[in-house]
C-alpha cells in the first residue's frame, strides 16, 4: 500500500512534464489545417452570429451560432454572407471547390465549363437550407427581410444526344459550334436599328461586343415562390424592397431595356426599352427615386454617348432623359460619363452624376503591329513621371467630374472642373456646400516631397461657384456633419482649425489645450500628424479632439475653453482613450448619451472598454480591462448585444458576445482547437535603455515550459515600433517574407522584437542603438545563447539589417528581405507598382535621410550598406523578387554581388514573378522551409541543405529545389 502511494506521488509529479512532451512542435504541414477568420457578423436582432473560417488556399467553412441556445450550423464553402433584415435567414454564396476550379484551369476548360458557385439560403430557426446551382451573385433589400434576388450563370448548351457522334473534321466542328448558340428569339419586324445591322459591314469598323444577360430569380423567402426574368445584366433592390430593378440585354438587342418589378404583386413595368446598354442602376434611401445611364440613342453610332435618366419609382410613365451633351448646365463639348457612379442625396432632392470632356473619334491606325513605334518620352516638365502616367493611364482616360441635378427645379450644376477635379459632398449630399480640392499645381512635388499638397475650395452646390479657402496645404479639409464648418489639421502649426462656412471666420480651436495634440513620437522628416478627433456633437455645437491620452471638447467659435471630457484619467494612468462608434450610420455624438470608449494602456499594453458621457464630470467607468487584445467590436442593430474578438499571443481571436456593459461575456467559437496539441509559448514586455540613452520597450516571445537556467537560440525581428502588439495573436502561416513567430517559438527559439525610435539623417545608426542594446540586455539576463543569435526583417527592416551587420558582429546569421543596399542608386529609382519616384522615400518619408542627394550626400553614403560591405562578417541570406514594385530588386543584387566579390557567405533567393512579398502559397511555403533551414543551420548546428552548401545550377532549375540536407560528415 505504501509502495503504491509513493508510485502515485511520482506519477503525479512527472505528469505535467509528460503532458508537455506529448505536445508537438509546429511544422510546415500545419499551414494546410490552421484556420483564419475571413468574416464575422451579428444579426440585427442579436440572436445569431456567423464566422467564415479556413486555411490559406483551402475551402472555407461558414459557421452559424445561436446566441440564445445551443443551435449551430456549418455550411462548407460559404462566402459573401448576409443576414436578412428580419434576422430569419442567412444568404450565402457556396463557392465551388477550389481544387476543382484549379483543375479546370489546368485542363484549359472554357469559363462556362468551369465549376461555378451555388446559392445557399439557411432558415435560422430550423437549419434547413435551400440551394440553387450556378449562381453569379445575389442581393438583399436593405430594409426588407422577405426577398432575395440571385443571378444565374450562363447555361451550358446541351448537345443533342440523339445525333450520332461523327469523327472530328473541320466541317462538323463548325456545325457543333453552331448548336451552342442561344435559341432563336420570336421573329420581330426589323426597326430602324435592326435595319442598320443588315447594311454591308465595313471591314475597317471594329465589331462591337454586345452583352448578353442571364436569368435573374426573385425569391419570396417566406413562401419560397420564385419568378424568373431572362437576359438580365445587372439588378438592384430599392432600399425598402418594394421594387426590384434590372437591366436586360441580349445579342440581337430585342430584350434591351430597364425594368421594375413590384415585389408585392409581381407586376412588371418597362421603365425604358430599346437597343442599348443600361448601367449604374441607383435608387435613393426613401426608395422613391431611380436613376441610370443608357446609350440607346447612339447605340449603333461610331461613338457611343450615354445619357442620364430619371424615373419616379412606381410611375407608369417612361424614364425621362435629364442630361446629355448639350443639356444646359453641362459644359460645352462635355458629355455624361459612363464611368462615374450615381448617387442621390440623403433627402432625395439631388442626383449626383459624372461628366467629362467629350473625346474625339480616334482615327483607325492601319500600321501593322510589327511596324508600330513603341516609345515612352520622359519630359522634365511632366507633372507626373512617365511610369506613373502609364500606371494611371486608364484611370485618367476614364476621369470624371461630378455634377448635380436638382430634382426640384431640373437645374444641372457642374461642381468639379478640370482645375478643381475632386469634390467631397457635405451632410451626405444634403448640404448647400461641398469641398473641392486640387493637387494639380503641385503634382511634380510628390516625386520628392510628402505628404502631397492641395488647394481647397468651398463649392456652392446651387451655383457651382468656387471660393478658395486653403492654398498649398498638406491636408484636405472636411465638412462638419451639418456642414456649418470646415475643419482641418495644420501640420506646420500643429493645431486644429475650424472655419465657419458662411461668415468664413477661422478659429484655432485647439490653441488652449495644455498638452500636445500632435504625435510626440513622430520621427519622420515631414511635419507630424494629429492624434486625431472623435467627430462633432449634434448640431455642430462642439468638436472633439484627441491628445495622446484624453479627449477634449472644443468650441468651434473659440469662445469657450476646451474641456477634458475624460477628466485627465488617460494621462494620469497612461491610458489612451478613443471613441468607439457602435452605429455605422451615426454622424454626430449625443452629449447626453453614454459614449463607449476604448482604453489602451501605453505602458502595459492592457486593453479595455469604458463608459463616459460628454455632459458629465464623472471619470470614465471601466467596463472590462484585460491583458488581451479586443477587436472587431460590433453591436446588433436592434438590441444591446455585442460581438467582438478577444486574443493574446496564446489565444486565437475567437468570437465572444456580451451585453453593452461587457457583462455575461461568452465565447462562441473555437476556430483552432488543434492548437492545444502543439507547443506554443508566451509573450512578455521587455524594457531597457538604448545606446543613446532612450528608454525603450519590446516584446520577448518565450517557448512553452521556458527554463531561465537554459541557454536558448534567439531570433531578432523588428519593423518601426511593434510593442503595442504584445497581445496580438500570431497564427502559424506560410511566410510571405518574414519569420512566423509561433513557428520558431514552438521549436525552441526566443524571439525578440525591439521598438526603434529614429533620428532623422541617421536611420541605420538609430537601428543599431536600439537593437544592439536590447539584445545585450537580454544576453545579460542569462538565458540567451550569445553565439546563437540571428536577425531577420523585410523591406525597411531588411535595409536596417543590411546596415546593422556592417556595424556589429553580434549576430551569427542574418536574413534581409528586399533590402535597400545603395541609397544613391535607390534614390533615383522607381516604385514600379505605382510609378512613383523613390526620391520622396529618402527626403521626406520612411528612409529618413531628410534631404536630397545634393543637400546631404554624406548621409546617403554613410547609411548605405554597400559602401561598408567589406566590414560584414555575418552570413547573409537575401530575399529579393524580380517583380518587386516597392524596392527595385537590383538593390538585393548589388549587395549580393558585393559580398560575392569580397568572398563572404551570401545567398540571394528570387521567386520569379513574385512581388515585394511572396503571394503564391507554394512559394510562401518553400520560403518558410528555406528560412528555417538557414537559421537552424547557423543557430542549431543543423546540417546545411544542398541549396546552401552547393547551390542549384541554372541547368537544374525546375528539376530540383535543393531542400535536401547534406549528409553529416563523420
Amino acid at each position: 500500500m505504501r509502495l503504491s502511494t509513493c508510485l502515485l506521488s511520482v506519477l503525479l509529479s512527472i505528469s505535467p512534464l509528460v503532458f508537455a512532451q506529448q505536445k508537438k512542435p509546429l511544422d510546415h504541414d500545419v499551414y494546410e489545417v490552421w484556420n483564419r477568420t475571413h468574416a464575422s457578423n451579428i444579426s440585427d436582432n442579436g440572436q445569431w452570429a456567423f464566422l467564415s473560417i479556413g486555411p490559406d488556399e483551402k475551402d472555407t467553412e461558414l459557421r452559424i451560432t445561436s446566441l440564445t441556445d445551443d443551435r449551430s450550423y456549418a455550411i462548407p464553402r460559404g462566402e459573401a454572407i448576409r443576414f436578412t433584415r428580419d434576422s430569419h435567414y442567412i444568404v450565402t454564396l457556396i463557392k465551388a471547390f477550389k481544387d476543382s476550379v484549379q483543375q479546370a484551369k489546368r485542363d484549359k476548360k472554357k469559363p462556362e465549363e468551369s465549376p461555378k458557385d451555388s446559392l445557399g439560403i439557411i432558415t435560422l430557426a430550423t437549419g434547413d437550407i435551400f440551394k440553387a446551382a450556378r449562381v453569379k451573385s445575389f442581393k438583399l433589400p436593405k430594409e426588407n427581410g422577405g426577398w432575395v434576388a440571385y443571378l444565374l450563370e450562363k447555361e451550358i448548351a446541351k448537345k443533342d444526344s440523339t445525333v450520332k457522334k461523327k469523327k472530328k473534321a473541320p466541317e462538323p466542328e463548325k456545325k457543333e459550334e453552331q448548336t451552342s448558340k442561344p435559341e432563336k428569339q420570336p421573329e420581330q419586324k426589323p426597326g430602324p436599328e435592326e435595319a442598320k445591322k443588315e447594311e454591308p459591314k465595313d471591314p475597317k469598323k471594329k465589331k462591337r461586343k454586345k452583352a448578353e444577360g442571364t436569368t435573374l430569380v426573385l425569391r419570396n423567402l417566406q413562401t419560397s415562390a420564385e419568378t424568373r426574368y431572362n437576359h438580365v445584366i445587372s439588378y438592384a433592390f430599392t432600399e425598402s424592397g418594394s421594387y426590384l430593378i434590372f437591366a436586360a440585354a441580349n445579342k440581337d438587342s430585342t430584350a434591351d431595356g430597364i425594368y421594375a418589378i413590384r415585389t408585392s404583386t409581381g407586376d412588371t413595368t418597362a421603365i425604358l426599352t430599346g437597343a442599348g446598354d443600361y448601367k449604374k442602376i441607383t435608387t435613393d434611401e426613401s426608395s422613391l427615386h431611380l436613376a441610370f445611364i443608357a446609350n440607346r440613342d447612339s447605340f449603333n453610332a461610331e461613338q457611343q454617348e450615354y445619357a442620364l435618366y430619371y424615373w419616379p419609382v412606381g410611375s407608369r410613365n417612361k424614364a425621362k432623359k435629364i442630361a446629355r451633351s448639350g443639356t444646359k448646365g453641362i459644359p460645352p463639348n462635355w458629355w455624361v460619363s459612363e464611368h462615374a457612379n450615381l448617387s442621390f442625396s440623403k433627402d432625395g432632392k439631388r442626383l449626383f452624376f459624372g461628366t467629362a470632356p467629350r473625346p474625339g473619334v480616334e482615327a483607325e491606325d492601319d500600321t501593322p503591329d510589327d511596324e508600330k513605334v513603341a516609345v515612352d518620352i520622359w519630359n522634365w516638365k511632366d507633372p507626373y513621371l512617365q511610369p506613373m502616367q502609364l500606371k494611371d493611364a486608364k484611370e485618367e482616360r476614364e476621369r470624371t467630374y461630378r455634377a448635380v441635378f436638382h430634382l426640384n427645379n431640373g437645374k444641372i450644376v457642374q461642381l468639379a472642373t478640370e482645375t478643381i477635379p475632386n469634390i467631397r459632398l457635405g451632410s451626405e449630399g444634403n448640404a448647400d456646400v461641398a469641398i473641392g480640392y486640387s493637387i494639380l499645381p503641385y503634382r511634380q512635388l510628390i516625386s520628392w516631397d510628402s505628404p502631397a499638397y492641395y488647394d481647397s475650395y468651398l463649392i456652392d452646390i446651387k451655383t457651382g461657384e468656387a471660393t478658395r479657402v486653403l492654398t498649398k496645404m498638406q491636408t484636405r479639409p472636411t465638412l462638419s456633419p451639418e456642414s456649418k464648418y470646415i475643419y482641418w489639421w495644420d501640420r506646420i502649426h500643429k493645431n486644429w482649425y475650424v472655419q465657419h462656412v458662411k461668415n468664413m471666420i477661422r478659429v484655432r480651436v485647439s490653441k488652449n489645450i495644455p498638452h500636445p495634440i500632435h504625435n510626440e513620437l513622430h520621427d519622420w522628416p515631414y511635419p507630424p500628424s494629429a492624434h486625431g478627433n472623435a467627430g462633432w456633437t449634434k448640431g455642430d455645437k462642439e468638436f472633439l479632439i484627441y491628445d495622446r491620452y484624453d479627449i477634449w471638447l472644443t468650441d468651434p467659435n473659440g469662445r469657450k475653453a476646451p474641456v477634458n471630457i475624460t477628466e485627465g484619467i488617460g494621462r494620469e494612468t497612461e491610458t489612451r482613450f478613443r471613441y468607439v462608434r457602435l452605429d455605422p450610420e451615426e454622424r454626430a455624438r449625443d452629449p447626453k448619451a453614454d459614449l463607449l470608449l476604448s482604453g489602451f494602456n501605453l505602458k502595459t499594453k492592457a486593453m479595455g472598454y469604458y463608459r463616459d458621457r460628454i455632459e458629465s464630470t464623472d471619470k470614465p467607468a471601466e467596463r472590462i480591462a484585460r491583458n488581451k487584445r479586443f477587436s472587431n467590436l460590433q453591436k446588433a442593430k436592434d438590441t444591446d448585444v455585442l460581438l467582438f474578438r478577444q486574443s493574446s499571443f496564446e489565444e486565437y481571436p475567437d468570437l465572444w458576445t456580451s451585453d453593452l456593459d461587457f457583462q455575461n461575456t461568452r465565447k462562441i467559437s473555437e476556430v483552432n482547437p488543434q492548437q492545444k496539441d502543439y507547443l506554443w509559448g508566451t509573450a512578455e514586455l521587455v524594457e531597457w535603455v538604448s545606446l543613446d540613452g532612450k528608454p525603450l520597450q519590446g516584446i520577448l516571445y518565450k517557448p512553452e515550459n521556458f527554463d531561465p537556467a537554459q541557454k536558448y537560440p534567439m531570433l531578432v525581428y523588428f519593423y518601426e515600433k511593434m510593442s503595442h502588439q504584445l497581445h496580438a495573436h500570431r497564427a502559424p502561416r506560410a511566410s510571405g517574407a518574414s519569420i512566423n513567430f509561433p513557428f520558431y517559438v514552438s521549436r525552441g527559439y526566443l524571439i525578440f522584437i525591439p521598438d526603434i525610435p529614429y533620428k532623422v539623417g541617421f536611420p541605420g545608426e538609430s537601428a543599431v542603438n536600439a537593437v544592439v542594446s536590447g539584445v545585450t540586455h537580454l544576453i545579460n539576463r542569462g538565458f540567451v545563447a550569445p553565439d546563437r543569435i540571428g536577425v531577420q526583417g523585410h523591406s525597411w527592416g531588411g535595409y536596417q539589417i543590411a546596415y546593422m551587420i556592417t556595424r556589429t558582429n553580434i549576430f551569427r546569421a542574418a536574413e534581409a528581405g528586399a533590402p535597400v543596399s545603395n541609397m544613391i542608386s535607390a534614390y533615383g529609382g522607381i516604385r514600379w507598382s505605382s510609378g512613383l519616384s523613390r526620391m520622396m522615400q529618402y527626403e521626406k518619408s520612411q528612409s529618413r535621410i531628410g534631404g536630397s542627394l545634393w543637400e546631404a550626400p554624406t548621409r546617403f553614403i554613410e547609411n548605405s550598406p554597400i559602401f561598408w560591405a567589406d566590414k560584414i562578417q555575418t552570413p547573409l541570406l537575401i530575399l529579393h523578387n524580380d517583380d518587386d514594385g516597392a524596392v527595385p530588386w537590383y538593390q538585393g543584387i548589388e549587395l549580393f554581388v558585393a559580398l560575392r566579390r569580397l568572398g563572404k557567405p551570401a545567398w540571394l533567393v528570387n521567386y520569379n514573378g513574385e512581388a515585394h512579398g511572396i503571394r503564391k502559397h507554394h512559394n510562401r511555403k518553400d520560403w518558410s522551409i528555406r528560412l528555417q533551414q538557414f537559421f537552424d543551420h547557423y543557430l542549431k548546428d543543423a546540417p546545411a541543405p544542398v541549396w546552401m552548401s552547393a547551390g542549384i545550377p541554372a541547368v537544374q532549375k525546375g528539376k530540383t529545389l535543393g531542400l535536401e540536407l547534406e549528409k553529416e560528415q563523420p
